[in-house]
């Protein structure tokens, strides 16, 4: 329905100028900072040709350059792109394009990370939840058992609910590799606390078909067009 009206959605419009995500657009249009024509923009409000759309001042154009960066993120590197956090992915990064983190790795893991100008891709990829895979390297404070992988593989409870079931290959006495296809918060950190065990390491080496590779930690290096074809592909 939303293509038979006139115009294009105040939060789509942001997201394909490259200024941030659609659920990003929306909490700064609730802020109040996003203007239409000089007046304060509303949740469903549509742009239509002609029209100024500005955030904080600054305008937008509706259409901003596409970039797609991997990153092996650092642990203690926050992924956000809140100025604010002083530890913020961004910043990190200093891309001269305006980037965001693509989901997340939490404060105390390394590995994979998305970022982009591509507001739309963030929306595509939540859609495919629970059909991508993200998989992890991981070592916690105790032995990996065949009581506790199959655990593991099966759902754990955490967070008011039970973790779908997932992929896990044991790698050495105390550490595995999984595949998750959610991304609860600290899904993996949790799902180890509820069978009594700690993450001791965690680094993220694959988001669908984009690997970690040779990357060092702190390194970046924008998608193939394979890649990038690959991963469009999928989303479809």
């Amino acid at each position: 329905m939303e293509n038979k009206q006139p115009g294009v959605r105040l939060n789509k419009y942001m997201a394909e100028s490259g200024y941030c995500s659609r659920r990003e657009a929306d909490r700064l249009i609730e802020e109040g900072r996003v203007k239409i024509d000089g007046r304060a923009g509303a949740l469903g409000d549509r742009v239509l040709p002609g029209m100024a759309v500005t955030v904080d001042g600054k305008p937008l154009s509706g259409e901003g350059e596409k970039v797609y960066i991997l990153l092996n993120k650092p642990r203690g590197i926050v992924c956000t792109a809140d100025p604010r956090e002083p530890m913020n992915v961004v910043d990190y990064v200093g891309h001269p394009v305006r980037i965001f983190p693509v989901g997340r790795l939490d404060k105390d893991s390394e590995g994979l990370l998305l970022l982009t100008s591509d507001g739309e891709i963030v929306n595509r990829m939540l859609r495919a939840a629970g059909g991508h895979e993200k998989e992890y390297e991981v070592t916690i404070d105790r032995p990996v058992t065949a009581e506790f992988a199959k655990k593991m593989m099966a759902g754990v409870p955490i967070l008011d609910t039970v973790t779908l079931p997932c992929k896990l290959r044991r790698t050495g006495e105390r550490s595995f590799n999984i595949v998750l296809v959610q991304g609860l918060n600290r899904q993996i950190r949790r799902m180890c606390e509820a069978l009594g065990a700690n993450v001791t390491h965690l680094r993220r080496v694959r988001i669908m078909n984009l690997r970690l590779g040779r990357l060092q930690p702190g390194q970046w290096r924008e998608l193939t067009k394979d890649e990038l074809d690959a991963l469009m592909a999928a989303l479809d």
